[in-house]
């Protein structure tokens, strides 16, 4: 239902993120009126699929559940159900929040967000339980309704959580003026579309391994399944870099798009963002033989089986390099409204996953996924680039920037392979690509700190 959920927030959300920060900052453009018509676009499509879905609960759940429904599956249905709707109606007041540059605001928000979900299964599947068994204050009353070990107080926590993030969004949603705009309206539609099959697009190529993997494989083989999905954790650390970072720049490079040397602005940010994802690429490798205890087995031979998948973590993790530096780049299609060329570019991707995944996994597993993804990624970011170049041109620092990946790439390398994972020396290795690239940029470091 999750996996699920992360394609139906896509769709609900219809670009209309991206959209907002575009039209927020076109000339001659109302900012209310963006505000309100960008809301009420959202608001229309999570009500329509409000109407479509939730009197269709029973037959949504035996769909999922292949005709062996119960009557706890519809309810978990419906849960969802509200879960995607509320989440969809806090799309624009937390993208306000972004563009009006308040990232401690947003990080308190998207905190409490997370603690009320954590601290509502922590109360529901832990601390009721403690009270009923040890015959605590209130232990009576909660025995009476209490279901133990049901998976559907998960999906509470989480409507709980959406339900409060929303309600703390209501400084945002009382400065909504409904100025409904047809024209405005159709012409942000059309600029979104594409952004939206971009959005599915990307979806597909992040979940899609992990899906065709148990199909693909022998039953002899599916504990690889198992390994590629723990050896994803650690990667994870680097992509949520990439999406933090996206939250923060893309607001920006719209507004700045007016200026006059906002290329140049562009290619610096470009050639920082390089330094620093390199910086955590090498980190996370040259200490990996301390994350690796991220990946929890039920006993040590299961610990050791994860373990042996280890080698796949630094090409997942160069996959998120690409996926990074690709985000940045594809600023050009957003700002001169070719969104078409997202669409384009993301489906060549995800084309590119399904078709190498389907060819390789069965041969070479694990790897071939990673590999695969890697893949994807590096075609989407070289695409964005000669497109970008032709179309929307930003002087981007090319040699200067491949120096940097190149030498990252070296140092995993020998971190990795040739000094088999030994932290003292990869810690050494990381130690001098800092104050290599510090001594490269020590001219333009020093101009900035005047500053």
């Amino acid at each position: 239902m999750y996996s699920w959920a992360s394609l139906l927030n896509a769709v609900l959300a219809f670009g209309m993120e991206t959209t907002f920060f575009r039209y927020l900052n076109k000339p001659g453009n109302n900012k209310a009126k963006v505000y309100g018509n960008t809301f009420i676009i959202i608001a229309v499509i999570a009500f329509t699929f409000l109407l479509a879905t939730y009197f269709f609960a029973p037959n949504i759940a035996s769909w999922l559940q292949k005709g062996e429904v119960q009557p706890d599956h519809v309810l978990y249905v419906k849960y969802f159900i509200w879960i995607l709707v509320v989440d969809a109606l806090a799309v624009i007041p937390f993208a306000k929040v972004r563009a009006d540059g308040r990232p401690l605001r947003f990080g308190m928000i998207k905190l409490i967000n997370i603690f009320t979900f954590v601290g509502g299964n922590l109360f529901f599947l832990f601390v009721i339980p403690y009270i009923i068994k040890h015959h605590l204050i209130g232990a009576d009353s909660l025995a009476s309704w209490y279901k133990p070990v049901w998976v559907g107080y998960v999906f509470i926590s989480n409507l709980i959580a959406s339900v409060i993030t929303l309600l703390m969004l209501l400084p945002e949603l009382l400065q909504l003026k409904f100025d409904f705009s047809s024209a405005l309206v159709v012409d942000m539609l059309s600029y979104s579309f594409p952004v939206l099959v971009a959005n599915i697009s990307f979806i597909i190529n992040e979940n899609i391994d992990k899906m065709m993997m148990p199909k693909l494989l022998p039953l002899s083989q599916q504990q690889d399944v198992g390994i590629y999905g723990a050896c994803c954790k650690i990667a994870v650390f680097l992509s949520i870099f990439v999406q933090a970072f996206r939250l923060g720049a893309e607001p920006f490079f719209f507004s700045h798009a007016k200026n006059k040397n906002a290329g140049e602005t562009y290619a610096r940010i470009m050639n920082y963002f390089i330094i620093m994802i390199c910086i955590i690429f090498l980190g996370l490798v040259a200490n990996i033989e301390i994350l690796k205890y991220f990946i929890k087995g039920k006993n040590a031979t299961d610990q050791l089986l994860y373990w042996s998948g280890i080698p796949v973590v630094p090409i997942l993790l160069f996959g998120y390099v690409c996926l990074g530096i690709y985000m940045n780049l594809s600023i050009w299609y957003k700002l001169s409204d070719q969104t078409r060329y997202g669409l384009y570019i993301s489906g060549v991707g995800a084309v590119l996953t399904i078709v190498l995944n389907m060819m390789l996994i069965p041969k070479y597993s694990y790897m071939a996924a990673a590999w695969v993804s890697l893949a994807a990624y590096a075609v989407m970011m070289i695409l964005s680039y000669i497109l970008g170049q032709k179309k929307y041109p930003i002087p981007y620092r090319l040699k200067k920037n491949l120096a940097y990946i190149i030498s990252a790439i070296v140092l995993v390398f020998l971190s990795f392979q040739v000094f088999g994972r030994n932290l003292v020396i990869g810690n050494i290795l990381l130690m001098i690509y800092i104050i290599g690239t510090l001594y490269a940029e020590r001219k333009e470091l020093t101009a900035l700190l005047k500053k």
